[in-house]
């Protein structure tokens, strides 16, 4: 091979790698828009973190990001106990949706004194919930989670007992709140909720 050759090889190959890196370049610039398209936003009423209840391990709200959510103050010994039925029977049936409740443990009124183990397992063998539960959480007063004070701050409403309620839309809003006497079988929260779920995004 001359020295001719020799270095129009060498220039061959430089174009090659050139072309390349080039090549490369466009596609991670094409590739990035539809990245960020389809990351999911979270919300900031969703941007925060607890432990789940069953092993403690920190769990970030932003996974439910883009679904109708319903917050619910929940306790072991209370008159509205039994509503755990009710609200697992409405996560099974329009989870597949997009509905999820969450629920937070809570002894602001003196009714779950039981440790994060006790609870977890109160909630299993006397209800079967399998909907996403979090640990002993407080929620009304200067201490309350800044999910609550969220919460009450956009609804003007804390939670007055046990199995308050708060419907977040797909969209990271607060649709609403309800009291304690509001079931999980009412029509005025069903009705809200398959709004809520027809709703985009």
């Amino acid at each position: 091979m001359n020295h001719s050759s020799v270095k129009q090889w060498g220039i061959n190959l430089v174009l090659i790698a050139l072309a390349a890196m080039l090549g490369l370049v466009l596609e991670t610039a094409q590739a990035s828009p539809q990245t960020a398209v389809q990351a999911p936003t979270c919300p900031a009423v969703l941007n925060h973190s607890f432990d789940r209840l069953q092993d403690e391990k920190p769990q970030s709200l932003c996974q439910y990001a883009g679904k109708v959510v319903l917050v619910v103050n929940t306790a072991s010994f209370c008159g509205f106990t039994s509503q755990y039925k009710g609200l697992e029977a409405l996560n099974t049936q329009y989870k597949d949706r997009g509905l999820v409740v969450l629920g937070f443990p809570s002894n602001d009124f003196a009714q779950e004194k039981g440790s994060n183990k006790d609870i977890a397992d109160f909630c299993e063998s006397s209800f079967g919930v399998k909907f996403p539960m979090f640990t002993k959480t407080q929620v009304t007063g200067d201490g309350a989670a800044p999910l609550f004070k969220q919460l009450t701050a956009q609804t003007g409403q804390k939670p007055r007992w046990n199995f308050h309620k708060y419907l977040i839309g797909r969209d990271g809003k607060v649709i609403d709140q309800y009291s304690s006497m509001t079931g999980p079988e009412s029509k005025t929260l069903l009705s809200a909720i398959d709004t809520a779920l027809k709703a985009k995004p």
